[in-house]
């Protein structure tokens, strides 16, 4: 009972509240919220459009954040003649059907060092103490900010291939039963497929691209290559 508790305690929480009689609002560096009234906040960024709700979260590391559903209405980009496709991979993160090489920043792989120190740390210290919440609080924090360099690079990424193509192609990856690999998950994990992919995704609706996810099938990649101008060779050279 002691250490369900215990771990029930430090879960991530969350809250969300609609919007009703105007009790959401931001002005400045305050945010308004439901019986809370005004608070101090650091204002990511601002919006337009009808508010919906508002989720407030508090993670691991002890950090409030407040995410904001709002209605609005997001303007295609302008159309461009660029098409690619799209290899990803472990040794780099992506190769481009252009010949673009994009490497593989490998967050994770570049902390788990530290993180193992830290987490010997931890272990070592009684369990529900001062002393161990506190390192705990470390071990979150560093974890929060490998996760936080992987997304800020996928963001940047994501939003420069999109940017720069009207049409993006890339192979139906099955990362769930690729991650069975014991000698890769860790890989594949730090190399956040599956996130990167979901962000292309809802980007390219938001913003009048096309994207198409292919399986091996040879003969449907060579229509796709000859459709879209693609040089095949440089776009299939990972298939062969």
């Amino acid at each position: 009972m002691y250490k369900s508790s215990i771990e029930l305690r430090y879960l991530y929480k969350t809250y969300t509240s609609n919007f009703v009689n105007n009790n959401i609002e931001i002005k400045k560096d305050k945010i308004k919220l439901p019986k809370l009234k005004y608070v101090n906040a650091k204002i990511h960024r601002y919006f337009e459009g009808r508010v919906i709700n508002a989720t407030v979260s508090k993670t691991s590391s002890g950090k409030y954040f407040v995410s904001i559903c709002v209605e609005t209405k997001i303007e295609p980009l302008k159309k461009v003649s660029g098409n690619v496709g799209i290899d990803l991979g472990l040794c780099h993160f992506a190769i481009l059907s252009n010949g673009e090489k994009i490497e593989n920043p490998k967050y994770l792989k570049k902390s788990l060092d530290k993180l193992a120190k830290e987490q010997r740390k931890l272990s070592s210290k009684e369990k529900g103490s001062n002393n161990w919440n506190k390192q705990r609080i470390k071990v979150a924090r560093l974890h929060e900010r490998i996760s936080n360099q992987r997304l800020d690079f996928i963001h940047k990424l994501s939003k420069r291939i999109i940017s720069d193509n009207q049409v993006i192609i890339l192979e139906d990856l099955s990362v769930k039963n690729m991650m069975k690999n014991d000698k890769l998950a860790q890989s594949i994990s730090d190399v956040s497929w599956y996130k990167f992919v979901t962000i292309l995704d809802y980007k390219a609706k938001w913003y009048g691209r096309k994207i198409h996810k292919i399986n091996r099938c040879v003969n449907y990649i060579i229509k796709l290559a000859k459709n879209y101008n693609l040089k095949l060779h440089k776009f299939v050279h990972f298939l062969v």
